[in-house]
């Protein structure tokens, strides 16, 4: 190891000696303080569905304008995909039905449970109660609207059997969507909304407590409901509609999918070591080669169990 020239910084001089230093070289205190490496995820391995709200029989809610959610629904869905695969994540996998609200229903969720996967995440867009719609025209049509609610918010079902994940996930997704300034609506918390009122079990990324969603309590992987934004609010259904806030909420989705692979992947890898550390490693017995008439050394209770 070639020493610094004189005068620089002992943590300069500390840094490129322990840089030239082999891991394993390093004293055991000196390992334990390295900064661990961020898990990866290996994108090509893990399987991402995509489930479009609604169908073009059963259309959902309609925006302030007279557009209809699944359009909306279908279009971020595409641009999340598209995102998703552009950065590796090659199994991603778009469900669409036809047909109307419970046969769709029934038939999307018993398609994406024949399909091995690691996630579900379905995408919708937001209305409000009846009460709160007000009337308007729109192109010279007569639609409704309510300005009083804007935001997207995020939700989860503790009847899925996966509950604990898909908690996991949505909170990593309403975190990076908080991280690009996006705001989640917080009108599902008020008793203004009677049957409407959910659980907020995650006040800093929006996320709601909602068990009976059909999609998310018979979904068998992780699963989350992310309504993308109020489209009866007439000012937020243009900035909806424009590809600028579609490839901020794909990119959003793609990073916080990217964390929830990175994570589960690393506990799968860490479940899997310990499982190995703990069979243990069958050689010769303690009485093998041992002089004649010798006192047989006391069998490992390991051994014992194994017999």
């Amino acid at each position: 190891m070639r020493w610094p020239r004189p005068g620089l910084p002992l943590a300069i001089v500390l840094a490129t000696a322990f840089a030239a230093m082999p891991l394993a070289q390093l004293p055991a205190s000196d390992r334990d303080t390295l900064p661990k490496p961020k898990p990866r995820c290996e994108r090509a391995a893990f399987r991402v569905l995509l489930d479009v709200g609604h169908s073009a029989e059963d259309p959902g809610a309609r925006s302030a304008r007279g557009v209809t959610e699944y359009e909306f629904n279908l279009r971020l869905t595409r641009e999340i995909e598209r995102s998703l695969k552009d950065a590796g994540f090659t199994q991603t996998v778009v469900l669409v039905s036809e047909g109307v609200a419970i046969p769709s229903l029934i038939s999307r969720m018993r398609r994406a449970n024949a399909v091995p996967a690691d996630l579900l995440v379905s995408i919708h867009h937001d209305s409000v109660p009846e009460r709160f719609l007000e009337p308007w025209f729109s192109g010279g049509n007569p639609t409704r609207f309510s300005d009083r609610f804007r935001g997207h918010s995020i939700f989860v079902s503790f009847e899925n059997s996966r509950a604990k994940d898909s908690l996991q996930f949505a909170s990593l997704l309403g975190a990076e969507l908080k991280a690009r300034d996006l705001s989640y609506t917080p009108h599902y918390t008020e008793r203004f909304m009677g049957g409407r009122q959910r659980e907020l079990l995650d006040k800093q990324a929006g996320v709601y407590r909602f068990d009976k969603i059909f999609v998310l309590r018979t979904a068998q992987m992780p699963a989350v409901l992310f309504e993308a934004g109020m489209i009866v609010n007439r000012d937020e259904e243009l900035v909806l509609t424009t590809q600028e806030r579609q490839n901020t909420m794909a990119l959003a989705a793609t990073d916080a999918i990217d964390s929830f692979c990175a994570q589960r992947q690393a506990t799968i890898r860490a479940a899997t070591e310990r499982r190995h550390r703990k069979i243990p490693r069958l050689g010769r017995t303690h009485t093998e080669n041992a002089p004649t008439g010798a006192r047989p050394a006391e069998e490992p209770a390991t051994a014992r169990l194994l017999r």
